[in-house]
């Protein structure tokens, strides 16, 4: 396989790479294996793509945003390949699988990124208030979207008796209080599936782990929030409808987040959660399986705390 040049560019969502022949890590983590990242184009999956074919991985980047993820993918060329795919549409999410396993004979690493935060309206945060049909559409991407990447991930690792399988659930799935009750209840729903799955796949030699992030200001999460009146009313806009926020934006959600945080002098990045993919998908972790990894400085810990 080539050697990869690593071309640093700070931005809010991390180190960008470009996979060029030339040099690389010392180490490379993930050299020879095939992974798919859903969700793929931008934010936590865009990171994730790039760290991973840095470490040597040949990705196949998978979204519904087409531009996006094929301007990522030549720029990691020969390192990635990008697959529309929706990620609620099972025949989407089989042929994404079928296109993998077709170009690379494999897939090690299948990691489920792919979600929606829905609503963050504070006057669709009641209960009382729910929308069934936003209901609906959030578990269809968070949790359809996971169980069925899980299932043509395994449908793929089986045979050979190997492979790891990540999904990105949330603080909010560990603690109530952290998001939408949709919100919420889907990010719930993947740490159970992944207990689940773990338990079933592990007798073929499949690992299967979730991550749960702190916020993190992605173009989701910044458009989200990005129209906060003087009332505190957070705006609905989604990232696909709006394109990357400006660079003041992201250090207005970073703000927020800080001040929430309970670690302090740390801005939780897009980064992050891919190294976290990172130590997941790697031998570094080779009997970890089953499990939550939470990345957020200790908020849902400090979160219980009364006057410390």
């Amino acid at each position: 396989m080539p050697s990869v040049e690593v071309m640093h560019e700070e931005t809010h969502q991390g180190i960008h790479l470009m996979c060029r022949e030339n040099s690389g890590p010392s180490y490379r983590r993930l050299e020879g294996k095939v992974a798919v990242v859903t969700g793929g184009a931008r934010g936590i999956g865009e990171a994730t793509a790039r760290l991973f074919a840095w470490h040597g991985a040949k990705v196949v980047v998978a979204d519904v945003e087409d531009a996006a993820g094929e301007l990522l993918a030549a720029s990691l060329s020969p390192c990635a390949t990008f697959v529309h795919c929706d990620v609620s549409h099972e025949p989407d999410v089989e042929r994404l699988v079928d296109i993998t396993l077709s170009k690379h004979g494999r897939i090690d690493v299948f990691f489920n990124n792919a979600g929606v935060l829905g609503s963050q309206s504070k006057s669709r945060k009641s209960i009382m208030e729910l929308d069934a049909d936003e209901l609906d559409r959030v578990m269809r991407v968070n949790v359809r979207g996971v169980a069925l990447g899980m299932k043509h991930a395994a449908r793929a690792m089986v045979p050979r008796q190997s492979g790891c399988i990540i999904s990105t659930a949330s603080v909010a799935g560990v603690m109530g209080g952290l998001g939408p009750h949709a919100y919420t209840a889907s990010k719930h729903a993947i740490v159970g599936l992944t207990k689940n799955a773990a338990c079933e796949l592990g007798a073929h030699g499949i690992r299967v782990n979730c991550i749960s992030p702190f916020g993190v200001a992605t173009t989701m999460l910044v458009n989200a929030w990005r129209d906060v009146g003087d009332e505190g009313e957070e705006g609905t806009a989604m990232a696909m409808d709006l394109g990357r926020p400006s660079e003041d934006e992201v250090e207005k959600t970073e703000a927020l987040v800080r001040r929430l945080a309970n670690l302090k002098r740390a801005t939780l990045r897009a980064r992050d959660i891919a190294e976290a993919a990172l130590y997941l998908a790697g031998e570094e972790s080779k009997y970890v399986s089953g499990h939550n990894l939470v990345v957020d400085g200790g908020v849902t810990s400090a979160m219980n705390l009364i006057g410390l």
